[in-house]
This record gives structure tokens, C-alpha cells and sequence, in this order.
């Protein structure tokens, strides 16, 4: 069993015993021990219950479940919890706004077991009559239902990956000598993905009868000589399709897509006398192949540079790629800093010296520690005299020279009204403020841009963070002018975030190319709660070279010191 499907299982319980009002300590060491499934670098299955206890989080009980799904792939307790309960009962927990507590009041009061026994609750009125409800959460969960219609199919970017990740793994070893490769949407860094599009070039066609015998196949869709699909556990259909070794460039260039940049691409190699598809390059006079075995020889034949699957959305990089001005886009190992996180001061997991040993060790040069502010109530958020007394015990950790720079800075909520949560003088006492909506999320949009034009005048703000509030699959962005909210930015010197929590990639990578043609600045942050969240970098950095950024577009790929002056107080004070 791969993390992703651990943490899955562990989850599931954590959701089984919220449904059931077991002990909150219970439930909460079964969430804390998923996100570490989840984020951890190294395969949990592979460890042996001495190996597990030696993570901070899992204790003698949490290590023996763990074991049990690592060798059976589901443990006994998790079955019996769902017993207990209709099979569907889980689909009402992936509603935007509908947590443990919600489903179990609508089961036991209303009977839903089901999204479509909801949907009716909801709309003939008996979702607001019960208790708690009222005529506002009933309308929400209208909304997330009808958001859930419109997302089904979809999955985030990095589940997608480790998902493709866990099955490439088992097809190399069956076929170690062929090259088996994700394509498709997934290859390109869309921040979601449907089917999981695998390429294989140099195979058997046994490989088939592998796919067929992968451990999470729930269905057989379809198999062929050439092309397979099956639905994997957790809702992904994986499609295989074997090409030979000399069409292997052709096939990638074909199934990385996308179509809009395919179609233009054929266009193109029919005005220079050419065919294109997925098995090579021809003439059209002759049929001689031209270029196939290699992607880049493709593109170079249609007289363009090789072009990264990342820009392959028909935004300009084919008039880019003639004119040999496509950007070096920005790569992980630019990033220099990490410019928000969280500890156990707000809602963190780690203390900053366990924040800061981890980013050393990933490694990154310098951190800015930016808790929440006091608005943020539920994550015990700082107010000033809190906020300035953590400043100082980040300072003091900073002489200690750990090995990694650490910057005191705050993420202080814009209130409704566009002001901020803290004074002035104490922002002005920070080295670094990422300013974040948090709450009124429903505003009318004139009044959200002139919310977040008020916050972005503020000179203490450095950094807007998660721009257009949106959760993938979940929520949809607030209704706000981007193109308002970008300009200002760039004018006032305020960077904009791209943020790696994986259900937000929020500046998305549209919104990210306009800030980029308009001269704004960004940042790469990971908004991360744990020390296992560096890894999340990977994420934001797919949704920066989507939108065609270049290392020197984005501040936390400068040294240190470049970095600081950089910032907006301090370029306002040279």
C-alpha cells in the first residue's frame, strides 16, 4: 500500500468516529496520523511497527493499524466502522460544508444515506427544519451539491500523481526494460485531472494482463492488444496504451495534448507538407517518416523548439517556440525560502525549531514563520502582544545559526471591511506580512475587490496570500476583479501568492500569466502546518511554469538577502 491509500483508510476511520461522536482525542490522533501518511517522504508500508512508532504522532495502537493495511490493504476495525453504516454514507463527507457532525444529524434525524436523498431533503425543506440547520446551511448544501455535479470526475493534481506514481511503479518492474510514462493532463501540471492517461513504448503485450492484476483495479473497463482501461480504488480509470519504441516521441507529443495545442500543431505540419500523429511525423508526398522516435525532434522538424508539456495550452508558446523566445521557467530547485507556515503557536503541528530543521533539511536558505492573527479564533491567532513576543522568540532562534535563515513575519486576515487584524505599528514591527481573506467569503464583487484594493494599500502588506480564495473541487473563487487586484499589486510592489496546499494552487496558472505580463512579483509558499509540507513546493511550482514564470519573477528564488530587499517595506524604505 502506497501513503496516499493509508492515509485514505485513516482518514475514513477519523470521519467513521466523528459520525459516531467517539472520543475527539481519537478522532484527532487518526487525522493527525493520515496527514502523516500522507506527506511523509518515505513509504510507510515498508516500515515494521518499531520503524512507525519512531514518528512523532504514531503511537503503539495507530503503528499496528498502519501494518495491517500495509499487508492487507484494509484493517479490521475500519471494516467493522463501516458496517455500521450505508456504504454512501462517506459521499455527504466530500460536500464543501458538511463535516462528520452535519452527516450524522442527517442520518439519524432524516435518514440520508445517499447525495441524491440529500439533494431531496434539501430542496423540499426538510434540511432546514432540523435543528441547527435553518434556511442558510440548507442553501450551502444546495450549492455543494450542485458544485459536486459539476467536479465529478476530477481529481486534485497531487492524488492524481500518486496514484499514476504507485501504478507506473508496479507496470516498470513487470516490464522493467520498456519506458512506461504519465502523459495527458497529468504530465502537463493541470492543477486537476480525469483519466490517468499511461504510455508505454517498448512493451509486451502481456503488460495488459499485469494492468488487469494491479491490486486497486475494482473493474476491468476494457483490454486490448494495444489500449486498456481500468477503474482504479478511489475513483481514477487508468488508460494503457502500448506504442512502439520508434513512434514513442510522437505518441507522447499526441497523448500530453492538449487538443488545442495538438490541433494547431497538425495545422501546422500540414502548411509544410507534412502529416502528423501519434505514430511519427510523414511526408504527405511519399509517407516517409520524418521525426517520431523523439519528442523534440518532432517539434524541431515543424521548425519550433521543443516546447514544455506545462505551456501546451495554446496561450502563445507555438509563435514562442518559432521565435526561440520561449522563458526558462522557474524549476524547484530555484526556490531558495518558503515565506509562510505555521506552528503550534496558531494551528501548526511543529514548534519553529522543528519548521526550521526541516526546511534546512530540505533544503531551502530561509523561512518566514507567518501564524495567524487574532481574527482566525478556531486557530488560536495572535493578537499584537502575542504576535510581537513570537517575533522575538523567531529572532532569537534566528541567531542561533540552525542553518536555515528565519524571518518573523505574521498571515494577518483582511477583515470584510478591507482592513487589517493588527495595528500598524506592530505589522511595522514584522519582517515579513502575508495579508489572507479568511471569512466572508460571499461578498458581492465590487465589494470584495474594493476589500482586498483597501488591504493592498496598506504599506505594511507584503504579500498577498491565496489571492482568489478558492478550494479545488470544493469552492469555487470569490467573485472579485483579478485584473483590478493584479494591477494594484504590481503598482504597489506586493507580491502575489501561489499558494502549494494541494486543494488551493491559488494564484491559479491563468491568473498567474496575466499578474506575469502586468510585472508583478510572486512567491512559491507551501501555507504549510507541518514539517512534512515542504513537499508541497512541487505543486505551486507546476502552477508557476504553467503560468510562464521565470526564476526571476518570483522573489523566494533570491538569496537571502536580495530576498529582504526585496520585499515591499524595505524597497519602500531604501
Amino acid at each position: 500500500m502506497d501513503n496516499l491509500a493509508i492515509a485514505r483508510i485513516l482518514r475514513e476511520i477519523a470521519d467513521l468516529l466523528e459520525i459516531k461522536d467517539e472520543n475527539p482525542f481519537k478522532i484527532r490522533a487518526y487525522r493527525n496520523s493520515a496527514d502523516i501518511a500522507a506527506n511523509h517522504p518515505h513509504e510507510l508500508a515498508l516500515l515494521d511497527e518499531t520503524g512507525l512508532r519512531e514518528i512523532p504522532g504514531i503511537g503503539k495502537d495507530l503503528a499496528a493499524r498502519i501494518r495491517e493495511i500495509a499487508e492487507t490493504g484494509d484493517t479490521t476495525f475500519h471494516r467493522e466502522l463501516v458496517e455500521e453504516f450505508p456504504p454512501t454514507i462517506l459521499d455527504l463527507l466530500h460536500l464543501q460544508g458538511v463535516g462528520p457532525k452535519t452527516v450524522a444529524v442527517l442520518y439519524r434525524e432524516l435518514g440520508v444515506r445517499t447525495l441524491d436523498e440529500l439533494e431531496a431533503a434539501a430542496r423540499d425543506g426538510r434540511v432546514r427544519a432540523l435543528k441547527g440547520m435553518g434556511p442558510k446551511k440548507e442553501a450551502l448544501i444546495l450549492k455543494a451539491l450542485d458544485e459536486q455535479k459539476r467536479f465529478a470526475g476530477r481529481h486534485l493534481l497531487p492524488d492524481a500523481h500518486d496514484t499514476a506514481a504507485a501504478l507506473l511503479e508496479y507496470l516498470r518492474h513487470h516490464s522493467p526494460d520498456a519506458t512506461i510514462e504519465a502523459v495527458g493532463s497529468l504530465r502537463r501540471g493541470c492543477d486537476t485531472c480525469g483519466d490517468l492517461d499511461l504510455l508505454a513504448s517498448g512493451a509486451a503485450p502481456d503488460l495488459m494482463d499485469h494492468l488487469a492484476d494491479y491490486r486497486l483495479v475494482e473493474r476491468v473497463l476494457g483490454q486490448g492488444d494495444t489500449k486498456s482501461s481500468v477503474l482504479l480504488h478511489g475513483g481514477f480509470q487508468a488508460d494503457l496504451r502500448l506504442v512502439a519504441a520508434d513512434s514513442r516521441g510522437a505518441a507522447m507529443q499526441y497523448f500530453t495534448g492538449s487538443k488545442a495545442h495538438n490541433i494547431a500543431l497538425r495545422d501546422r505540419a500540414i502548411r509544410l507538407g507534412f502529416k502528423l500523429n501519434e505514430y511519427g511525423l510523414f511526408t504527405i508526398a511519399d509517407d516517409v517518416r520524418v521525426a517520431g522516435e523523439r519528442e523534440e525532434d518532432v517539434y524541431a522538424s515543424l521548425g519550433l523548439e521543443w516546447i514544455p508539456p506545462e505551456l501546451r495550452e495554446m496561450r502563445g508558446e507555438i509563435e514562442a517556440a518559432e521565435a526561440h523566445t520561449l522563458p526558462r521557467l522557474v524549476d524547484r530547485a530555484d526556490l531558495r525560502g518558503d515565506l509562510h507556515m505555521h506552528t503550534t503557536e496558531t494551528d501548526g503541528k511543529d514548534d519553529v525549531r522543528s519548521m526550521a530543521e526541516a526546511a534546512r533539511d530540505t533544503p531551502l536558505e530561509y523561512i518566514a514563520i507567518t501564524d495567524h492573527s487574532q481574527s482566525l479564533a478556531m486557530a488560536n491567532g495572535l493578537d499584537e502582544r502575542r504576535a510581537l513576543a513570537h517575533a522575538g522568540r523567531i529572532r532569537a532562534l534566528d541567531v542561533e545559526d540552525i542553518g536555515v535563515r528565519l524571518l518573523a513575519g505574521i498571515e494577518c486576515d483582511i477583515k470584510p471591511d478591507g482592513s487589517l487584524d493588527l495595528a500598524d505599528d506592530c505589522l511595522a514591527a514584522l519582517d515579513l506580512v502575508v495579508a489572507s481573506v479568511h471569512s466572508a467569503f460571499n461578498q458581492e464583487r465590487q465589494q470584495m475587490t474594493d476589500r482586498l484594493l483597501r488591504a493592498l494599500d496598506n504599506p505594511h502588506v507584503d504579500v498577498l496570500g491565496h489571492p482568489t480564495g478558492r478550494l479545488i473541487l470544493k469552492r469555487e473563487p470569490y467573485a472579485v476583479d483579478v485584473d483590478a487586484i493584479v494591477n494594484a499589486a504590481a503598482r504597489l510592489g506586493v507580491a502575489l501568492e501561489i499558494n502549494c496546499q494541494v486543494d488551493r494552487l491559488d494564484l491559479n496558472d491563468v491568473h498567474a500569466r496575466l499578474g506575469r505580463d502586468r510585472g508583478a512579483r510572486f512567491v512559491i509558499s507551501s501555507d504549510g502546518h507541518s514539517r512534512l509540507a515542504f513537499g508541497r513546493l512541487r505543486w505551486g511550482v507546476l502552477i508557476a511554469r504553467r503560468g510562464w514564470l521565470r526564476p526571476s519573477d518570483v522573489l523566494n528564488t533570491q538569496p537571502f538577502d536580495a530576498f529582504r530587499s526585496s520585499l515591499r517595506r524595505n524597497r519602500q524604505q531604501a
